[in-house]
């Protein structure tokens, strides 16, 4: 079992919840975005809620071997979330869970938090510490990579929604052994973060896809010229199309892929999408992909888009390569790819899977770091 005392975290503290902290508690849970992730919670919270954590559902989580904090600042006591551990399970290891009040977000606060829970509990035998995050909840997947928390994959259905579906989580852990260094991103999300970042140069705007993109996405990449380049060149179901939206953020941080919309700068209309995919970190190498709706053809703002992403790319992360793949008679996506600086280099036979089981031959192009 753990000592319960105060720990010790730069600027705030870790320590036992009190009933003067009710109010605050009750303000901070009743805050959409925790209601959203933390399903758990009741809804609407009230104070009686949060006194009955504190009476009740805390001591009886130490008294089973856990820990249950809030996370406290160090000169004003002002309550600024919580963190705990649940009980061990029969191998020794625990799961961590947090969550923050609106007004301490943004401040590296849970980050400071899970980093001193985690040195406190290996200090005292744990071993390995587990951290599941909603696959849309981007802000606990950056406190997990910034406590020194490896990505270990996605548990589909591990987690419930408020209305009874299935979510999808991302885990990650901490072992004893490990540094507890920050993990780093391969691919940095845009400048302005995830969400709300963007490139631009005043005529196309690139923004992360999420899931509000999701009926514009599906709506464009089932158009038949657009699906005939598809890999493999199929219609996609909404299902699959929601999963690719709502998924987006999480693979970004994975570093699996950093897909984007194209949005025309004046008006913010949805025009296209644009990633890169295929990622190599060995070889330094990405693939860029795009489409573009009809309506915003003939003004070259695919070239625009591959210009914005290959100079943020090479000037934000260690990509040195990027390279493209075209249907040989795709003149259009080889006129693209000419004028944002790609080198034609060679022509693979039937690399690609085709239409009724056919293969088909990819013309392949790259532009490197200068």
């Amino acid at each position: 079992m753990f000592p319960p005392e105060v720990v010790s975290a730069g600027p705030v503290v870790l320590r036992l919840p009190v009933e003067a902290d009710a109010d605050a508690i009750a303000r901070a849970c009743a805050d959409p975005v925790s209601a959203r992730f933390i399903p758990v919670l009741p809804s609407p919270y009230t104070r009686d809620d949060a006194l009955a954590w504190i009476a009740v559902t805390t001591p009886d989580t130490w008294k089973a071997g856990g820990a249950y904090f809030v996370i406290a600042d160090r000169a004003t006591e002002e309550v600024l979330g919580a963190i705990g551990l649940k009980p061990p399970d029969q191998f020794g290891s625990a799961d961590v869970g947090y969550w923050l009040a609106p007004w301490a977000r943004g401040r590296g606060i849970a980050t400071t938090a899970l980093r001193a829970l985690a040195d406190w509990a290996f200090a005292h035998g744990l071993p390995r510490i587990s951290l599941l995050a909603d696959v849309e909840n981007i802000p606990s997947q950056q406190v997990a990579c910034r406590g020194g928390f490896t990505r270990e994959g996605v548990l589909r259905g591990a987690g419930g929604n408020r209305d009874g579906s299935r979510a999808d989580m991302a885990a990650f852990a901490r072992l004893a052994t490990d540094s507890g260094d920050p993990i780093k991103p391969l691919l940095p999300f845009l400048p302005g973060g995830f969400p709300h970042g963007s490139l631009g140069d005043g005529v196309v705007r690139l923004t992360p896809l999420t899931a509000a993109d999701a009926d514009d996405w599906h709506a464009m990449t089932n158009m038949p010229d657009i699906m005939r380049y598809r890999v493999p060149p199929k219609a996609l179901e909404r299902a699959e199309t929601e999963e690719r939206c709502r998924y987006a953020g999480h693979r970004w941080l994975a570093g699996q892929r950093a897909d984007m919309a194209i949005r025309d700068a004046a008006t913010g209309a949805f025009a296209g999408d644009i990633q890169l995919a295929n990622i190599i970190p060995p070889l330094g190498q990405a693939m860029v992909g795009y489409s573009l709706h009809p309506r915003f053809r003939g003004r070259g703002l695919v070239t625009r888009a591959v210009n914005l992403l290959v100079e943020w790319a090479f000037a934000d992360t260690a990509l040195g390569r990027i390279v493209a793949g075209t249907d040989p008679g795709n003149t259009a996506s080889h006129r693209v790819l000419e004028r944002a600086g790609f080198t034609r280099e060679h022509l693979a036979k039937g690399l690609l899977p085709g239409p009724d089981g056919t293969r088909v031959d990819d013309l392949q192009w790259a532009r490197l770091r200068p």
